[in-house]
């Protein structure tokens, strides 16, 4: 299946091909007797076309589409491995009814040569010793100990290059006995809580099952009890999962896996497929977004109708769409794989989504780590949807390129709806996050499409579940950074990885087909969502309103309050209303690691740098005010008459006089209000009034040198900035109410500042707050 995987080992016989490059480059220079031949096919290079005569004179070809390549033979691109990954030869098929502290390089294959062999041996047909086996795409398990006959402990490798994210699971069991009692026991898990405390099973396939009954993946397992570990490491408590099964057959392989898996070659067969479609290929164009950390392809795929002019082209909306930042929450693959599915088919309601949007489908944003069997992070040991904003993109080019691509999208197009799909491992059935939108013009718009999604598809997708509140430590998440970026409905999708509690689904383990059905569910919302006959929209927007004050109302009941919303809604915080979106541990996230930490400063300071670099002074003229002015002032500092003195004796006075009433006020305030605005405002009327001192400062030097002979008054500078004019600091925005002192005696009126009273919540989140710049 892999021809590059297979021409890659024939050719690991022979010299590194780079070496072999600089020694006859060396020998062109004459550090070896040898001449070099210029014609070798080593020193060719595929952006490099040579004439006829196949002389050195060579030119550069034309550059390529970027296109995600499945050549006419129709070869895969065989996944990329750390060097540090052993990986076993044979390739895993399932039907369907560490070393070092980051990464440094990949290879097809992984590490290279003989690898390691298991640890136990059969001694012969009748040891029934099972052996265990997981280094294969998207594995995990580090080890297996046998404690009893019948019992093994089994102990997961943690995300490469951290020390913790154990959740996936996926390894193989070979030389089963039938009828025999099997306990496992996975025992450094990391969450305190599962779904496997209340009905869900791990997953089960049989190779001879598959082969004879065309049975795939099922649920299996008896007396399932998920519990605390005794013993730690010091800093993190771990947890077990325990479980009997019983093998359907002896001398049979099987496979355990946390949920139904779908690896990075699942993709690429399924990519091809479409590609070498003569139908979908007119309509769903491949691209390669870019290359991962390990040089996997991160696969773009644009789906729309040609459109008979370029206005109607320009006129279509856009949709985003992406999936597994998380690679081990292989339930987002299933369900991209059913819209895949319905939106490429024939149906007329497809037919008719891709004839009025443009869709952008981005099916794998972490290759990397589906194919080493991550659960969260990439081979940066990170967790990409913490990163949207980062300005990495060596680091991060998978989220970094997504980003991009959207802000692109975002300057052809509206884009109407961004949704990454995720899976959640402590709440049953399907459900969406997104974020509350401030703007009164559109409020609860962004509720109604979850909610319609419901009614479409009532005994999976859950709108109770559904959440909208933007938090601190989900402000680097893909659907908060596009909500910023001016998308409304940004979302982040979370499937269960267990089953439904609603209608027919009740109790109900999902299977792929729930999933991929959820799939064409999202394109059936989308078309009522832009239906131009508004009444589903409408009806929506009024269920949504009386569902949110009934729960006002039980949480004011909570708190013993009463509330009157007869009034304006707007007094009304939503995010004070709903609780946060705890639930996973998505919210635990480390920094960046500790080599990127200096990389990151720095680029902080050359942009720190370009903002705060001042314009230079272009024209003589210029230059030669400035020179002036820096000459004067040390003359006006040491020029003063008596009778300027006396004229300026009373404005003098009445400066002496505020600094006393000032103080004085000031003092007062701080008695009564810890944080007063007070300070603020004296700040500010006596920065006015040095401005004005200065001013006539100025005035009375320039009347005082106009009477010296052949002396002629400088222009001011146009544009030129200095301290009498700069304006009051900006104020800050964490006073829940203004407050402004009686104007003090023998004081000029200066305009006053203004702050808009805050209503139930701090005014840095406040949409009425007024206070200097947001």
């Amino acid at each position: 299946m892999f021809p590059a995987l297979e021409t890659e080992r024939k050719q690991e016989t022979l010299p590194d091909p780079y070496e072999d490059f600089m020694y006859r480059h060396l020998q062109y220079y004459g550090y070896f007797k040898d001449s070099l031949m210029l014609s070798s096919p080593l020193l060719r290079s595929r952006q490099l076309l040579f004439d006829e005569l196949d002389q050195v004179n060579p030119r550069l070809r034309e550059p390529r589409e970027l296109f995600a390549f499945f050549s006419s033979k129709g070869t895969l691109q065989a996944p990329r491995w750390p060097i540090e990954c052993e990986v076993i030869k044979e390739s895993i098929h399932h039907i369907v009814p560490t070393e070092g502290s980051y990464f440094t390089s990949s290879r097809v294959g992984g590490k290279r040569g003989i690898i390691k062999e298991l640890a136990v041996t059969l001694e012969g047909p009748e040891d029934d010793t099972l052996l265990f086996e997981s280094r294969f795409e998207s594995g995990n398990l580090q080890k297996a100990v046998q404690v009893d006959t019948y019992e093994y402990e089994l102990t997961l490798r943690t995300d490469l290059y951290t020390n913790k994210h154990t959740q996936w699971f996926y390894f193989r069991v070979q030389n089963t006995r039938k009828d025999v009692t099997y306990r496992f026991t996975i025992v450094n898990l990391l969450k305190p809580k599962s779904l496997y405390t209340v009905g869900m099973k791990p997953l089960m396939y049989s190779q001879l099952d598959a082969n004879i009954y065309n049975i795939g993946w099922r649920r299996e397992g008896n007396e399932i009890k998920y519990y605390k570990n005794n013993t730690d490491n010091g800093q993190q408590s771990f947890y077990c999962l325990t479980w009997t099964i019983q093998f359907p057959h002896d001398q049979d392989t099987c496979f355990f896996a946390h949920f139904y898996p779908y690896t990075y070659t699942d993709l690429q067969c399924y990519l091809l497929s479409v590609a070498k479609n003569p139908i979908q290929s007119q309509f769903c164009k491949l691209r390669t977004l870019c290359r991962s950390l390990a040089g996997n392809t991160v696969y773009l795929l644009t789906i729309t109708n040609p459109s008979p002019t370029p206005h109607e082209a320009a006129a279509k909306k856009a949709v985003v769409l992406s999936a597994r930042v998380h690679p081990g929450e292989s339930n987002a693959s299933w369900i991209m794989k059913g819209f895949l599915d319905f939106i490429l088919s024939n149906s007329p309601d497809a037919q008719l989504l891709r004839d009025i949007f443009v869709f952008k489908v981005v099916p794998m944003l972490n290759p990397d780590g589906v194919i080493v069997g991550n659960y969260r992070c990439s081979l940066a040991g990170r967790d990409l949807n913490r990163h949207y904003k980062t300005i990495l993109k060596e680091s991060f080019p998978c989220i970094w390129h997504t980003r991009n691509m959207i802000k692109r999208l975002l300057e052809e197009r509206e884009v109407l709806l961004y949704c990454d799909f995720h899976g959640h491992s402590r709440k049953n059935n399907i459900f969406l996050y997104g974020c509350n939108n401030n703007d009164r013009k559109y409020w609860l718009h962004e509720r109604v499409f979850p909610l319609m999604l419901s009614k479409n598809a009532p005994d999976k997708f859950s709108f109770h579940s559904c959440n909208f509140k933007v938090q601190k430590c989900k402000e680097g998440t893909g659907r908060v950074v596009m909500w910023r970026m001016g998308i409304l409905n940004s979302y982040t999708m979370e499937s269960t990885f267990s089953g439904s509690t609603l209608g027919s689904k009740r109790n109900i383990h999902f299977t792929i087909e729930d999933l991929k059905s959820l799939g064409y569910h999202v394109c059936d919302t989308l078309l009522d969502f832009c239906d131009p006959d508004k009444t589903k929209f409408t009806q929506c927007l009024a269920e949504l309103k009386e569902l949110l004050q009934q729960e006002i109302h039980k949480k004011f009941n909570e708190r013993g309050e009463e509330v009157n919303l007869e009034g304006s809604w707007s007094d009304i915080s939503l995010s004070d209303i709903e609780s946060s979106t705890s639930g996973s541990d998505s919210s635990l996230s480390d920094g960046l690691p500790v080599h990127l930490l200096n990389i990151v400063d720095e680029l902080n300071q050359k942009m720190m740098s370009k903002k705060k670099k001042k314009k230079p002074l272009q024209t003589r003229k210029q230059r030669n005010e400035l020179h002036q002015k820096n000459k004067l002032m040390p003359e006006f500092k040491l020029t003063e008459d008596a009778s300027d003195r006396a004229e300026l004796a009373p404005t003098l006075q009445k400066q002496s006089t505020f600094y006393k009433t000032l103080e004085n006020f000031r003092s007062s305030a701080m008695k009564n209000e810890k944080l007063s605005l007070s300070e603020l405002n004296g700040g500010e009327r006596s920065t006015s009034m040095d401005s004005k001192m200065t001013l006539i400062l100025r005035k009375n030097k320039e009347k005082m040198q106009s009477k010296r002979p052949g002396f002629t008054p400088s222009c001011p500078q146009r544009g030129s900035t200095d301290s009498s004019q700069e304006s009051a600091p900006e104020s800050s925005q964490n006073f829940l109410c203004s407050f402004r002192p009686a104007p003090l005696e023998n004081v000029v009126e200066q305009p006053e500042l203004t702050i808009s009273p805050c209503k139930l919540h701090c005014a840095s989140r406040c949409p009425q707050a007024s206070v200097g710049q947001r």
